[in-house]
């Protein structure tokens, strides 16, 4: 889905699992995140996050999540073509993955990624992080929110 006009901030969430996503969106909304602009593909997220960071007078998102499950190296792929784009106009970039240890986080955080979040399998735990990912949201907004 991609959203013409947005004015208020909101964070773009690229995921390829409908239920995945709508249940992020969710969870984040519950923890008084700001509304998510839902990507389908990676390819729908790069062409969207084109469009909207090409028109300076537009809010950007505060925050691009990438959680692609297509292959076992997308959100690492993701990451590497992207990153680059979203540090200049001062966006982060956060990747929500299977657990995985210290040296595989690392590698993602190499390419670029602002942050590693993890899939949590339990209901309580699932929230912790997603309560996590708003508290890096706010931490990371920037005063001059629209267009650079």
């Amino acid at each position: 889905m991609f959203v013409e006009a947005q004015e208020a901030p909101f964070i773009a969430l690229i995921d390829d699992d409908g239920h995945s996503a709508h249940l992020l969106t969710r969870m984040l909304r519950t923890h008084d995140a700001p509304e998510v602009m839902h990507f389908g593909t990676a390819a729908a997220g790069e062409a969207g996050l084109a469009t909207i960071l090409a028109d300076t007078g537009r809010e950007w998102p505060g925050l691009v999540i990438v959680d692609l499950k297509a292959h076992s190296g997308a959100n690492l792929e993701f990451v590497s073509r992207n990153h680059a784009l979203l540090r200049q106009k001062g966006i982060p970039l956060a990747v929500m993955t299977q657990r995985m240890d210290r040296e595989c986080r690392r590698v993602l955080q190499d390419a670029g990624a602002s942050a590693v979040f993890f899939r949590q399998p339990q209901l309580d735990a699932y929230r912790h992080e997603v309560a996590a990912i708003v508290s890096f949201w706010a931490r990371h907004q920037r005063l001059d929110a629209v267009g650079m």
